[in-house]
């Protein structure tokens, strides 16, 4: 019966993620908790479970044209580094992953609120950030390996940001991008960090392999179905919605 409701809980993000396009380890890692899993293997078994479920989308966008490998790679310069970094800082400082299960949740929580206010006010921030930032490239390069620096430790962390926090970082720091190449870009940054992420998180012992076999069971043909529906419902209320749910999370498991 386990099994099952792991089965439909993947079928569920899945399909919220078909529909929006963000949320997976927004909304699965709390999910996991809620089920009584470990921050550690919470965290560690989504970020596998979100390098494998993004990868379709990023080879789709790359066959399109929607890849913008040059930020790309400025983004992976930093993030995947970071995550490295983060990874050997868990290694070596603490002896047991109950030790820092409390970061895990903490940071956690602080990235859904995060990701929520992201959701909500991403067009303002775009309009704030491009008249501070200005539009020197040379800026705007060690910004955005800055920003990977910064996406790398708290996706390691908390296995939330990949998506709808990379996306606005993306939209902010290039705001004539076309959105199919933030989409794109985005989702194909998204595969080399949580991969790296969920390996240092394997390497920790860290991922339950049979929670991970059910939650791509659901997930996968949850994603395609809800992503043919998006376009019959409203990207608005979609979003509205989910930052809600997020807000909600987030203050969760900031305050208890």
């Amino acid at each position: 019966m386990d099994i099952l409701l792991y089965i439909l809980a993947g079928a569920g993000v899945g399909f919220i993620v078909g529909l929006t396009g963000i949320g997976g380890g927004a909304l699965m890692t709390p999910l996991l908790l809620l089920f009584g899993f470990p921050a550690h293997i919470a965290v560690g078994t989504d970020l596998m479970y979100a390098s494998i479920t993004k990868a379709s989308g990023a080879i789709s966008h790359h066959r399109q044209g929607h890849v913008n490998w040059s930020i790309l790679r400025k983004l992976a310069v930093g993030s995947i580094t970071a995550a490295l970094i983060t990874g050997v800082v868990l290694d070596q400082f603490f002896d047991d992953p109950e030790q820092y299960s409390h970061i895990l949740t903490n940071v956690l929580g602080a990235m859904l609120l995060f990701t929520a206010c992201t959701i909500v006010f991403r067009t303002t921030l775009q309009h704030w950030s491009s008249r501070l930032i200005g539009d020197n490239p040379t800026r705007i390069g060690h910004l955005t390996i800055a920003m990977g620096v910064i996406l790398g430790v708290l996706v390691t962390l908390s296995s939330v940001g990949a998506g709808a926090i990379g996306t606005a970082i993306l939209m902010i720091l290039y705001p004539a991008l076309r959105s199919t190449n933030v989409v794109g870009t985005d989702i194909a940054h998204a595969v080399p960090l949580t991969l790296a992420a969920g390996l240092i998180h394997l390497y920790l012992g860290n991922i339950d392999f049979i929670l991970l076999g059910a939650l791509l069971i659901g997930s996968l043909p949850a994603i395609q179905v809800s992503s043919r529906l998006a376009r019959h419902i409203p990207e608005n209320i979609l979003r509205s919605l989910l930052a809600s749910l997020l807000f909600g999370l987030g203050i969760k498991y900031v305050l208890f």
